[in-house]
């Protein structure tokens, strides 16, 4: 009974020695908390991180770069100069231990902004295509708008007040000018007339006009809640016939603003008249990183027959046939319309982020057509 006793004792002190002991090793190590990351944009690419966490020894940074791993860094700060645009995410481990630690993670936004490079980077089309003959072009040299063009005005009341689309704008010349070989669109927070906003409409109705052909528009578009860039087309019959009997070809459309990715999505969209009513059929595509206002890119469509095609910087996004009964608006001659509107049943009105003004600038546009 004695040993039994003397045993059991000796079992039970064992087992408490030992939970010391681990609960003792468990209270020495404190994982690090409210790790904070601020991120710097020094220019050209560089970036520099500074990180802060409590019960932090070291720290372990990765930059996101493909083929780079977490590096060792044992003050709080470290650095990096990105060579190529993209979104990387940046990992930063708070260190306890080298088995124990705290992990977080921000975005780095590397634009063409941010990597310093010129203004005029981003896509460009070639300047030919085999097959086709270029029709028509404008590259905005010069100090004054060609006569290719003229202006719509005003709110468009009486005959379509807002434009048709409940639009807060109103069209003037004064918001066009022609700068450093581009067309340069402004819209402004400014009253005029009934409106809080100004902007510019142009049009080639009856200068410049198109049936089939591959279109190339290179533009750097506005950004923020409530702006609507559009590069499209209506049919040159519109006059008689009306909308959507006339048909429409939107290039390229984009409602800004940062929800839902806006400011870095673009449409595609043809209406015609079916039965008296709006028929519609579009597509979109968005940037893997950045938004449209970074850079320059190529808005396309591809118009034959058979078919409209979209790309964007030469990729294809969206197709419609246009041979079936029904499409004949998709057969006839079209003009163009660029434009920067404010507001609108699809854009929603600007919000207190919306910053003005707001450009479009448009490098060229270029109609091809097959020989």
């Amino acid at each position: 009974m004695i040993k039994s006793t003397f045993t059991i004792c000796l079992f039970l002190c064992s087992f408490l020695l030992f939970s010391c002991s681990e609960n003792a090793s468990d209270e020495q190590i404190k994982l690090p908390s409210n790790l904070l990351i601020e991120l710097e944009y020094l220019g050209n690419g560089k970036v520099k991180v500074n990180f802060t966490a409590d019960n932090a020894a070291f720290f372990k940074v990765n930059f996101g770069v493909p083929g780079e791993s977490l590096i060792r860094v044992d003050g709080n700060t470290a650095t990096k100069t990105y060579t190529s645009k993209g979104e990387f995410t940046l990992v930063v481990q708070a260190h306890a231990s080298e088995t124990d630690f705290f992990v977080d993670t921000k975005v780095v936004n590397m634009t063409r902004a941010e990597l310093g490079l010129d203004i005029n980077s981003g896509y460009t089309s070639p300047e030919s295509y085999e097959g086709y003959n270029l029709a028509w072009a404008d590259e905005f040299t010069g100090s004054a708008l060609s006569d290719n063009w003229t202006f719509e005005l005003g709110d468009g009341c009486p005959d379509i007040c807002g434009w048709g689309n409940d639009e807060l704008i109103f069209y003037k010349k004064e918001n066009t000018a022609i700068a450093d070989g581009k067309l340069v669109i402004t819209a402004k927070k400014e009253n005029a007339g009934s409106m809080n906003y100004t902007s510019s409409r142009l049009i080639t109705k009856g200068k410049k006009f198109f049936t089939y052909g591959r279109i190339d528009i290179r533009a750097i578009l506005p950004k923020g809640q409530g702006l609507w860039p559009a590069l499209w087309m209506l049919g040159e019959n519109i006059t008689k016939v009306g909308w959507p009997k006339s048909g429409e070809i939107d290039i390229m459309e984009m409602v800004g603003g940062s929800v839902e990715d806006r400011d870095r999505t673009v449409h595609g969209t043809v209406h015609w008249d079916n039965a008296g009513n709006n028929a519609k059929y579009g597509g979109k595509t968005k940037l893997p990183f950045g938004i449209f206002n970074d850079e320059f890119h190529v808005f396309s469509i591809l118009w034959d027959q058979q078919k409209i095609v979209w790309l964007l910087d030469g990729v294809q996004y969206h197709v419609i046939d246009i041979t079936p009964a029904g499409l004949e608006e998709f057969h006839k001659p079209f003009y163009f319309i660029f434009n920067v509107a404010v507001g609108g049943t699809w854009p929603g009105r600007p919000d207190g982020n919306t910053v003005f003004p707001q450009q479009m600038t448009v490098d060229y546009i270029r109609v091809f057509q097959k020989k």
